[in-house]
């Protein structure tokens, strides 16, 4: 096991959300240069967000070394409460750092595709060939293992656990306010100096003095206009749909043997759904763009102009959509496939829903972690039972449905049938 090595000075990341992200251990600054980690400054945090607020613009590399600077300040302020041993605030820091070094290009989008979970990714990289396993296992052989299991949720401790996975950790803190910041909106701000101030380690994870109820409140309703003003927003989820579009009808070009321009070699494991770790590692968001530069001039007229609209954002238009309403949406395609539109990949129903915060209920499958307030008495008490706000909202979840689908090819139809469509889909003559 190897002891704490500092370096011989400090060094420090300029960072916009939190000023300054200071680096003591050699340990954390060979885990930040290391190739697995530097991969995360070519993958967006925001996804497809860009092209709703043109500064969202960030990387996971971002956001990772602010997670890691939020957990490097709450552990200075546990230290006079709770005793930590240098192991376990290491496995804190690396948490924080990495826990995210598994996610790949347009993560969501690319996912649902090509089925697989970035959390299965962020595990192999910590247990497999891979520069990040090499400097874990120099302090311990057993560090990656018992580090992954920090990340999956399983380990032992759950104050630790907490600390990077629960309604209220240093994850979603940092994404709530860097992407407020970078996309410009106001929305995700809220007191983080007051909730590190409040916040209480527990051996079952951590609480908050009752007195800093307000700021938690805050939090709650931040995170909750976030998710529907950014995360959600209807023209991110349309650009979102377009990319999923492109890599289905990629996926059926490769089955059936189509001959693209120039072979898409680093997809390849993609598309032959054989994936192995140093593939997964060699992709990232310039990768997929270069591919859509080239499949943009391909013969097949689906994908050429699928890649098209992503690119110069052509994006679809969309409707609100009565998701019980099976007849129209089974109409809509037979009048799409009958107007030469492939139905497919030009009409698609997309399925929003949040949880702004939900407590644990006994008996349920799943289980919640509640946010606990510390009274003044000692006693802990669930959020919501002393919150109106927060009990307003607990365990509701909203949903949003929408339907996509290109207008310009709509309007392009033959008039009768164009208006006939138009009028189905409840869009305006002058739309």
């Amino acid at each position: 096991m190897q002891q704490p090595q500092l370096l011989h000075e400090e060094k420090v990341f300029k960072d916009p959300v939190h000023r300054y992200v200071h680096v003591r251990d050699q340990f954390i600054w060979d885990l930040i240069n290391s190739a697995e980690f530097q991969r995360l400054r070519r993958i967006k945090q925001l996804g497809t967000s860009y092209f709703t607020f043109h500064g969202g613009e960030h990387s996971r590399f971002n956001h990772s070394l602010g997670v890691y600077e939020l957990m490097r300040r709450i552990l200075d302020t546990f230290e006079e409460r709770i005793h930590l041993t240098y192991e376990e605030k290491l496995l804190c820091l690396c948490a924080g750092l990495l826990h995210d070094v598994g996610h790949g290009p347009f993560s969501h989008s690319f996912e649902k595709v090509f089925r697989y979970h970035h959390e299965d990714w962020t595990r192999a990289i910590l247990l497999g060939d891979t520069q990040i396993n090499r400097i874990l296992r120099r302090y311990d052989d057993d560090f990656p293992k018992k580090l992954a299991e920090v990340i999956n949720k399983t380990y032992d401790n759950k104050l630790i656990v907490s600390l990077i996975s629960s309604q209220l950790d240093a994850d979603r803190m940092d994404y709530l306010l860097r992407d407020a910041y970078y996309t410009g909106v106001n929305y995700g701000n809220f007191e983080i100096e007051r909730i590190l101030r409040v916040m209480r380690p527990q051996e079952d994870g951590i609480v908050f003095k009752f007195s800093g109820m307000h700021a938690v409140e805050d939090y709650i309703m931040s995170r909750y206009q976030m998710y529907w003003q950014v995360y959600f927003h209807p023209v991110t989820r349309s650009a979102e749909v377009v990319l999923r579009k492109i890599f289905q009808r990629a996926k059926v070009l490769f089955s059936q043997g189509y001959p693209f321009i120039q072979e898409p070699v680093m997809l390849l494991p993609f598309l032959q759904e054989q994936v192995e770790l140093k593939d997964y590692l060699a992709l990232d968001e310039s990768v997929i763009l270069f591919y859509m530069q080239l499949w943009r001039k391909e013969a097949d007229p689906i994908l050429k102009d699928l890649c098209g609209r992503f690119l110069d954002r052509n994006l679809y238009k969309y409707v609100e959509y009565n998701h019980r309403d099976f007849r129209l949406l089974a109409e809509l395609r037979d009048e799409f496939q009958q107007a030469g539109i492939d139905p497919v990949y030009y009409l698609e129903v997309d399925t929003t829903s949040d949880l702004p915060y939900d407590f644990y209920r006994a008996g349920e499958e799943e289980e919640r972690i509640p946010i606990m307030l510390q009274m003044p008495t000692g006693e802990l008490v669930e959020l919501s039972q002393k919150s109106e706000i927060v009990q307003a909202i607990s365990g509701k979840r909203r949903f949003d449905y929408k339907l996509y689908f290109p207008l310009d090819k709509v309007m392009a139809l033959p008039g009768d049938l164009s208006r006939k469509i138009r009028g189905r889909l409840g869009v305006m003559e002058d739309a």
